[in-house]
């Protein structure tokens, strides 16, 4: 069985490896210091060539290749990068108990749904400026509830992830948000 995302085809397999070289490669010091006699060279020459027009053309045209290539080399690098930092993510957040498996695979997600979650976590964070204990984690309910009550603690706070009671999950995306008092909408949120 072959990977889903794997080249299948000997050209695939080629390219992909020679793009990886190449891309380890140009983040080398012998690639600057290619760049760098490149530029010398070319320097050196322009008295050679009365500094023309087709002289600078040279350099123009050679840096414009190179940096067209290497955009694509520098996008395929870093989807490689973030996929792998997305899965190694993926893994903590389903591995760690209390925490929100609603946040795996969220880099899928649309623009507007992950407005939605950020503005869950801003809240989180406002609320946790006020926190005498900085270890604490609560939902925004139950933090709303310890703020205008004034206290300064509450049994179901957590010292740790561990706390299943305190648990902080985002709401789920296009939900609404429960605000503590309004009887009107519906506890999304937990």
């Amino acid at each position: 069985m072959t990977h889903p995302h794997r080249p299948r085809s000997n050209l695939g397999r080629t390219l992909e490896r020679a793009s990886g070289h190449i891309t380890r490669w140009s983040g080398s010091s012998w690639a600057f210091a290619l760049a760098v006699l490149t530029i010398a060279v070319w320097l050196v020459t322009g008295p050679l060539f009365a500094f023309s027009d087709t002289w600078q053309l040279v350099i123009n045209t050679g840096t414009t290749v190179v940096t067209f290539l290497m955009v694509f080399l520098i996008q395929r690098a870093q989807n490689k990068e973030s996929l792998a930092v997305q899965l190694k993510l993926n893994e903590i957040v389903a591995a760690l108990e209390g925490a929100s498996n609603r946040l795996i695979d969220i880099e899928n997600l649309s623009e507007a749904e992950l407005d939605v979650i950020h503005r869950h976590y801003h809240k989180l964070a406002e609320i946790a400026k006020h926190e005498s204990d900085i270890r604490r984690s609560h939902s925004i309910e139950e933090a709303r509830h310890r703020s205008r009550a004034g206290h300064k603690s509450h049994p179901r706070a957590s010292h740790g992830l561990h706390d299943a009671g305190a648990r902080c999950e985002p709401p789920t995306p296009g939900a609404k948000e429960h605000v503590p008092g309004d009887s009107s909408r519906a506890d999304s949120t937990q």
